[in-house]
């Protein structure tokens, strides 16, 4: 067990991680989207971010309602970021 825990607590680390990593690709997006003048905020790639990671979540056996919340809140956090980043 202890073995096992800690293959699983390395992945979270990883996971943590890669949450990081993509953050930062929002914060350059926020400074893309001001010096062009996008909303944080875009219904349509948030649906079709939403909807890839349900269906990759799908094709590993994964389930694709839990993964979809999951990535649907993961995607809302972001769009606050922005907004703070933006002013709106």
């Amino acid at each position: 067990m202890t073995e096992l825990r800690a293959a699983i607590d390395l992945i979270d680390a990883e996971l943590i991680a890669l949450f990081a990593e993509r953050m930062g690709y929002i914060h350059r997006a926020a400074e893309l989207k001001k010096d062009i003048g996008i909303p944080a905020d875009v219904p349509d790639r948030v649906q079709e971010v939403v909807s890839n990671a349900a269906a990759r979540a799908d094709a590993l056996g994964l389930d694709p309602a839990l993964y979809g919340d999951i990535w649907s809140r993961i995607v809302q956090a972001a769009i606050a970021e922005e907004k703070v980043r933006l002013g709106e």
